[in-house]
């Protein structure tokens, strides 16, 4: 009887735990769109990956609570689809999902009425889907008060707000210029109108960015010279960053001189930078090697930790000896900005590179005296001193 009831006490918390597992059922999507017709609920849709944290964290700690569940399945009719999957596939592309884990609410025509991105805790889920169920709080009554009244910010932000919570930046700019379009040039500059521009602008020709760049004192004086700096640097971000990432070499020069045309310091520096990234990802080491010795030290002068990285490409990627000196006076400047391990076994790499022992052998030992003064472990820098001390 003592074995019975332990083997029933096993099975009934094996049965109590399964249930607080989160578990995909197999509905389709059609199916959810067809039940959510007959039960007159909206449908709600989990997008994720296997290989998405944020997905898996959710699972674990929210789709696993069984008051979650209950308030879902009593609500809404819920599908589950994995964005590498068959229907999975079809719903990100058809709802431009970019971010995982992505959560839609939708009435029974597919209309999207709410949306959300990104891993959060249970009460803040539940009070999304509690908001999702409101129709007042819905993005296409949201859309159509703003509409019905585009010169309204409160209505804008209230619209705007609810819809940066599912979608990314880029898809917020067409009811930003909505908006901005029922705004005079004097009129752009205030603290409110500052918010739009920073939130919902992501065109780097359109009258309002071009207008920040005009009038950035104005802009500074209202916001904070930072925050137009910030700006500025976001929107250069946004227009190179998809090109660089997609090897899009024809696209990224086009854009490049639209970015070079802004002519400030921390614009010119981002572009230094993405061309750099986008010769590395080409292997397009000429090119790499002109743009950094033409503008390396105009540009980047103060960033030790990318004059090391240059340093670095130089020393796998260029091999003429008067172009990597250039480099080892880029590392010894990061030297002087922040003495390090990593820059003093750089320097004397680069110096092995070119057969300047003698420097090679001072920068090694500098190197060793900092790996052993801090206790780390000296295993490269022996390797080369090993090296250097047996030519």
């Amino acid at each position: 009887m003592r074995y019975l009831y332990l083997l029933f006490l096993f099975v009934s918390l094996q049965t109590v735990n399964s249930q607080n597992q989160f578990t995909v059922d197999g509905i389709t999507y059609k199916t959810a769109l067809e039940n959510a017709k007959t039960q007159g609920k909206p449908v709600f849709v989990m997008l994720y990956a296997d290989w998405c944290p944020h997905c898996n964290q959710m699972k674990k700690e929210v789709f696993s609570d069984q008051n979650v569940m209950d308030f879902l399945n009593k609500n809404y009719s819920c599908v589950w689809k994995n964005i590498e999957k068959e229907e999975g596939i079809a719903l990100k592309n058809k709802f431009k999902t970019t971010s995982l884990p992505a959560f839609l609410f939708l009435d029974a025509n597919e209309t999207l009425l709410y949306a959300l991105k990104g891993e959060m805790k249970k009460e803040d889920f539940l009070a999304e889907a509690n908001y999702a169920l409101n129709p007042k709080l819905q993005l296409p009554y949201l859309e159509k008060d703003f509409l019905a009244d585009p010169s309204n910010s409160t209505k804008f932000f209230t619209y705007l707000n609810t819809l940066k919570k599912g979608k990314d930046r880029t898809e917020l700019s067409i009811p930003t210029h909505i908006y901005l379009q029922t705004q005079s040039d004097a009129q752009l500059v205030s603290e409110t109108n500052w918010r739009v521009i920073a939130n919902g602008v992501t065109d780097i020709n359109s009258r309002e960015f071009q207008y920040v760049l005009k009038h950035q004192k104005e802009f500074a004086a209202v916001a904070s010279q930072n925050r137009v700096d910030r700006k500025v640097e976001s929107i250069v971000n946004e227009l190179l960053r998809p090109l660089v990432d997609n090897l899009d070499t024809i696209n990224y020069y086009k854009q490049r001189e639209v970015a070079k045309s802004i002519r400030l310091q921390k614009t010119d520096s981002l572009v230094f930078k993405f061309d750099l990234t986008l010769a590395e990802r080409t292997e397009k080491w000429d090119f790499y090697k002109k743009v950094t010795l033409e503008d390396t030290e105009k540009l980047v002068w103060n960033d030790a930790s990318f004059l090391k990285d240059i340093g670095q490409t130089y020393l796998k990627h260029i091999n003429d000896t008067e172009s990597l000196k250039k480099s080892i006076s880029w590392v010894k400047h990061s030297l002087e900005l922040t003495d390090s391990y990593d820059g003093n076994l750089l320097i004397a790499r680069l110096y092995n590179k070119i057969k300047d022992k003698k420097q090679a052998l001072k920068y090694a030992k500098d190197a060793k005296a900092i790996g052993k003064e801090m206790g780390w472990n000296t295993k490269d820098i022996d390797t080369l001193l090993a090296e250097l001390n047996s030519k």
